[in-house]
């Protein structure tokens, strides 16, 4: 039965057991979107493609399946590119399907083309340009299972409009896909863990820190118990956020640049550190070289790339961490001298919340903290980039949930979108974004696509009328001077906004206001912004 390279993309995605994608169409891609229709697969129409990324990320991030986007050529592909680079920094397994012109026409500047694979290239995973309809159930099952596998991330399926025309006679999909030269690690050398256990039986002030890679292999309850079982203090970066409950007794908060200084202290004063699915970039360890001349290194991670690029190591394993932690937890006793956990529960006291309710303002850090203990154990809290990042980072209690932000790429916009998506992933779960006014603005479109999908995600925005965090840059070193940090008198009335859309909406000037309100939003059973008025000169951290 003769089958066209659209019909075969859209039965490979149910192949898949795809059940949702994000996308915009466009003229080449239309063959694709016609099949889809009869298919059962649902589409969910994105305000701009970029968002179409953001959506797939978020959906991805809290079932543990691969997320989907789908865009058309030329324009379609570049606004998607940010989205892209975004799930690439923080790992997250995408497949994008983007339509491309005629192959015929490749290479002739004609209207709407662009070489979204080239520009693409490095911050892919992989990606396909598609010259044979024949091809793409080879090339589907091989793009999920290199997206999915090893260290995740996305990969990029470009399909030229005549190739999803083009009619196949006799098609199969792949059960499994066998790619040359791939072959990711999982479980980690026998010989290097046995070294890891007789450093950490050997060390005096030892340290465990959590980065996103300990998320992504669903290792929560694994590091759990090698952290109770060892006795070793648990830190984080901003990606691993949410592996261990911020009242933990083992957990020391977010290290790095805007992280608790308890946190920061611990890593100081450690001869052991084990990093789990953490590639310690600037953000997280400013000076990857002093920690590594004190402390001996430990580093677990997926992808043997990431082990030592930016700190020395002394152990390396290369494997999947869930199996790593395991075979550690098995073997492992708790060495840890009492004078060590002592002086690191002296740290964590020495340091509390920062920030004070007030009644002319929203104090941000408070609010954050009482959000939290309103909130489900299994709550979704998507962050955006800027001091809404870091005043939900530092303060949001993640018990059981999920903490998603861009953590790499820092892009701003990504918080609504992100929220969506998982709204979507997980409808009976209680997903909230937070915002600031600046990055509210960049994604503020996709409220369309909120109502149109009838997702319930509450959204708070913080209003201080300025790009708080550059703001902060200006003000530390450049003296105060201003400029293009600024939004008085261009934002709109956000709670009208809402209005506008159908959503309900409020305003609080006061962190007694905010938390009746906040109280209201969470109760209430539809989509919610809550805007809170702060003030501008109320620190990050």
């Amino acid at each position: 039965m003769l089958a066209s390279g659209a019909e075969i993309m859209v039965k490979c995605l149910e192949n898949e057991d795809v059940h949702l994608i994000f996308g915009y169409p466009g003229a080449a891609i239309c063959p694709f979107y016609d099949c889809l229709l009869p298919s059962s697969v649902r589409h969910v129409l994105v305000r701009e493609e970029q968002n179409a990324a953001h959506m797939a990320s978020g959906y991805a991030r809290s079932c543990g399946k691969v997320g989907v986007c789908v865009v058309t050529s030329g324009p379609g592909a570049t606004n998607l590119i940010t989205g892209i680079a975004t799930a690439y920094m923080d790992s997250i397994p995408l497949v994008i399907i983007s339509g491309q012109v005629n192959s015929w026409l490749l290479g002739r500047d004609v209207f709407q083309e662009a070489d979204i694979t080239g520009a693409c290239e490095s911050f892919t995973k992989h990606s396909y340009l598609v010259k044979d309809a024949a091809d793409l159930p080879r090339i589907f099952k091989e793009a999920f299972h290199i997206a999915s596998t090893g260290r995740p991330g996305p990969v990029l399926i470009d399909v030229p409009t005549d190739v999803q025309n083009q009619e196949v006679k006799t098609w199969k999909y792949p059960e499994s896909a066998s790619i040359r030269g791939y072959k990711p690690r999982t479980q980690g050398h026998a010989l290097q863990v046995k070294k890891a256990l007789k450093a950490i039986s050997e060390a005096e002030r030892p340290i465990l820190c959590c980065g996103g890679g300990v998320v992504l292999s669903n290792a929560r309850e694994e590091m759990i118990a090698f952290a109770k079982k060892s006795g070793i203090p648990v830190c984080a970066t901003m990606m691993g956020i949410g592996v261990m409950p911020m009242d933990s007794d083992y957990y020391m908060g977010m290290i790095g640049m805007h992280g608790r200084s308890s946190a920061n202290l611990t890593m100081q004063q450690a001869d052991l550190v084990i990093l789990c699915g953490a590639r310690v970039g600037d953000r997280a360890v400013s000076a990857p070289q002093q920690i590594a001349e004190k402390a001996k290194i430990i580093h677990i991670d997926i992808d043997p790339a990431e082990i030592g690029k930016n700190m020395p190591v002394d152990i390396p394993i290369v494997g999947d961490i869930r199996q790593v932690l395991r075979s550690l937890t098995e073997q492992v006793t708790d060495t840890v001298p009492e004078a060590w956990k002592q002086k690191v529960l002296d740290y964590k006291n020495q340091f509390p919340p920062r920030g004070e309710p007030r009644e002319d303002f929203v104090e941000p850090r408070v609010f954050m903290r009482d959000l939290s203990t309103m909130m489900e154990e299994k709550a979704i809290l998507a962050a955006d980039v800027g001091q809404n990042q870091i005043w939900a980072a530092r303060n949001f209690n993640v018990k059981e949930g999920r903490f998603l932000t861009s953590g790499g790429l820092g892009t701003m916009g990504y918080a609504v979108p992100a929220a969506i998506g998982a709204k979507l992933a997980k409808p009976k779960r209680q997903v909230v974004a937070v915002c600031g006014d600046g990055s509210f603005q960049m994604s503020m479109c996709e409220l369309g696509t909120l109502i149109q999908n009838q997702a319930d995600v509450k959204i708070i925005i913080m209003q201080n009328q300025t790009l708080g965090m550059v703001k902060e840059f200006q003000d530390r070193l450049y003296g105060g001077r201003y400029i293009g940090t600024s939004l008085q008198g261009g934002a709109p009335d956000f709670v009208k906004l809402a209005g506008s859309y159908g959503i309900r909406a409020s305003f609080a000037c006061s962190n007694a206001q905010a938390k009746r309100q906040a109280k209201e939003m969470l109760s209430y059973d539809g989509p919610y912004i809550l805007v809170c008025r702060v003030d501008p000169s109320t620190p990050t951290i």
